[in-house]
């Protein structure tokens, strides 16, 4: 009836004074008002224009009443078709309607579900917007939903679509006229300030989403008043040394207006910048990098130069220069409105720079450098790519295991324009998987291990010849393991733990996407045998691993039972010291659980296994101390299964 009425609505006028009171009445209905608020909503969005008028005011009412209720289907879609109406009909609902709505809006805002606080706040904007009622909306919103935005505004948890949508509700609400932007940038900012020096330290998030808002309030603003804020955001960083929060909230804020709005007139800004990377605090130095990077978002031809420059000539800054630069970077394959490209010979300079520090000792500045490359690849594929595939050849390990992770960077779980440049090459990359130091194997197989997760089809045909190569990164090797004297005591040290933990989790993304290429016989003996009685860090995947194989390839498992149990009672029936610390032993239950859920696993599909896998069920794991652990597992894995199944009904 909806979609009838929104499309056909011109040629029924007769019919409609019997269809939008029978809609109406279906509203009122328990049984079929969901259904009838999304028909509201297909009418409302007509090209049409279907006059409501019979029914706007009862259906709105009715919408309003829906807000409170239990059902959050019934609440989203009410959200929805409320926004539709306004949007339409704004001019032929009452006053007194819009203070309802807010009013009920109010108590929707919050953490606890941002979806339905997006559109919350969505509904706010449109009010706002509407030119009979955006006065009185205003204050209205002010009164009662600012308060509620504040509190959301500090929330760790704010990200995406609500983040958007409160930005903006901010500027929507200084073009009301009913609020002072004086008045709501310093509430704003506040917020942060306030919650760092009472009530508890502000998130990171925090201060991120602070900073957002408060630029797009400031772009909302006359350019004298927004360079103004600019100026003394400036002179809050040079002059609160001591204050952490509020020269932390001015860096961010700098650089999320820089981004938006280019800042050159300020003289000396990128000096002021570059002095907060000798503070003492590692997150005022984060976000000046943070700050740094994005103003030269806004003016590549000046801050862009100066970056680089920098890089250069300050040898001890070098990693916050080149998170700036990660940043500048970044933000040109992410921000579509006002971007920016790079210049040909901007491209050569970064290039040139990054494959230059691609050698560094230093193993933070070559992640950071791989990161750029990766999405420096994004933007220049064909540059890039050939570019990354001649430096696998490198004689310096160090640049061959930068370019293989800034190939892992590349491999994204979407689409893009790269991914024909990668497929015919990343043999180049991954095969390093075999090269003779452990860095360059290890970034092989994180790469291998990314690809795998977000892109399968790029791997599938090289696992043949990639497996046997993975498979050896699972083995313990003696000549990675050396013992370090500390004069009274020695300290052994295994290079290889982190190789052979990354490999066994590349096994486990593979088994999730590509179950098809992997034989899992030949992998549990001898390798997943080896890992379950490794390492704690290894045993771990190593249980999760098994509990996948028992579920998705049950009768390799059955096959070898009966060699899983020696590892695994191990494992299970460890003691620790008498002086084991809190840490050692948390660590120690963490395992035995871990190796528990294999075990139930492995009983779910024994049937009438082996009399010794029977034999350590019933005399190890069902009995003593264990019992009461294996049956806590159990009921946590009945759950899951449980779930499960309502899921699929």
């Amino acid at each position: 009836m909806g979609l009838i009425i929104s499309l056909l609505g011109d040629q029924l006028k007769r019919e409609l004074g019997v269809c939008l009171p029978l809609l109406l009445d279906r509203l009122r209905n328990e049984i079929t008002r969901l259904t009838t608020v999304k028909a509201f909503a297909t009418i409302a969005e007509s090209p049409l224009k279907i006059d409501l008028s019979c029914i706007l005011g009862q259906a709105v009412l009715e919408l309003t009443t829906f807000l409170r209720k239990a059902n959050r289907a019934l609440r989203l879609a009410s959200l929805g078709t409320l926004n539709a109406l306004l949007i339409a009909y704004g001019d032929k609902i009452g006053s007194s309607s819009y203070e309802s709505i807010i009013i009920e809006l109010s108590s929707l805002i919050s953490d606890a579900d941002l979806h339905m606080t997006a559109l919350a706040l969505e509904l706010c904007c449109t009010m706002m917007k509407d030119k009979r009622h955006h006065s009185y909306a205003g204050v209205v919103v002010k009164e009662r939903v600012l308060p509620q935005a504040l509190v959301l505004v500090k929330s760790p948890l704010l990200q995406g679509q609500a983040l958007q949508t409160l930005q903006g509700f901010f500027t929507a609400l200084v073009q009301s006229a009913s609020t002072s932007f004086d008045i709501l940038l310093d509430a704003l900012l506040s917020t942060a300030r306030g919650s760092s020096s009472g009530g508890g330290p502000a998130s990171k998030q925090a201060f991120h989403s602070v900073a957002q808002c408060a630029a797009v309030l400031c772009l909302a603003a006359p350019d004298a008043k927004c360079s103004s804020i600019v100026s003394m955001l400036i002179n809050s960083v040079e002059n609160s040394l001591g204050q952490d929060a509020t020269q932390l909230l001015s860096l961010l804020c700098l650089g999320e207006i820089g981004r938006r709005k280019d800042l050159h007139s300020h003289i000396n800004l990128e000096g002021v910048i570059i002095r907060s990377f000798q503070s003492p605090s590692e997150e005022i130095k984060s976000a000046a990098s943070y700050a740094l990077g994005n103003i030269a978002v806004g003016n590549l031809s000046k801050y862009l130069t100066f970056i680089l420059s920098q890089i250069d000539n300050q040898s001890k800054l070098q990693y916050l220069l080149l998170h700036s630069l990660k940043e500048v970077i970044a933000r040109q394959s992410t921000d579509d409105a006002g971007k920016v490209d790079f210049k040909g010979t901007d491209v050569q300079k970064i290039l040139a720079l990054l494959f230059t520090h691609c050698q560094s000792e230093e193993e933070g500045i070559r992640n950071v450098v791989a990161e750029c490359l990766g999405k420096l690849a994004i933007l220049e594929p064909g540059k890039l790519v050939p570019a990354l595939k001649e430096r696998t050849l490198s004689s310096s390990a160090f640049t061959r295991a930068t370019v293989v992770i800034a190939i892992k960077y590349t491999i994204v779980d979407r689409p893009q324009p790269i991914d024909m440049h990668i497929k015919p090459c990343i043999d180049s990359f991954l095969m390093l998987i075999r090269d003779e130091d452990r860095h360059v194997r290890r970034a092989a197989v994180s790469a291998l291990s990314t690809a795998a997760h977000n892109k399968a089809v790029l791997v599938k045909d090289l696992l043949p010849a990639l497996l046997p190569l993975l498979y050896d990164q699972t083995v313990i090797k003696k000549e990675l393991i050396r013992t370090v004297d500390l004069g009274p005591f020695k300290h052994t040290v295994d290079d290889g733990l982190e190789l052979r933990k990354g490999a066994f989790e590349c096994v486990d993304t593979l088994l999730d996407n590509c179950l098809d290429q992997i034989d899992p016989s030949s992998f549990i003996d001898p390798y997943l045998l080896s890992g379950l009685s490794d390492h704690y860090d290894v045993k771990m995947p190593c249980h999760l691993i098994l509990s996948k194989l028992a579920e998705k390839c049950p009768s390799a498992v059955l096959a070898v039972v009966d060699t899983l149990v020696e590892p695994l009672e191990r494992t299970v029936t460890t003691k620790m010291k008498p002086d084991a610390v809190k840490q050692e032993v948390d660590r120690n239950e963490d395992m035995i659980r871990s190796a528990l859920r294999a075990i139930e696993s492995l009983n779910r599909i024994s049937g009438d296994a082996s009399s010794r896998f029977k034999a350590f069920m019933n005399n190890v794991v069902k009995s003593g101390p264990l019992a009461e652990r294996y049956n806590a597992v159990r009921h946590e894995s009945d759950a899951v299964v449980t779930g499960d199944i309502m899921d699929m009904s």
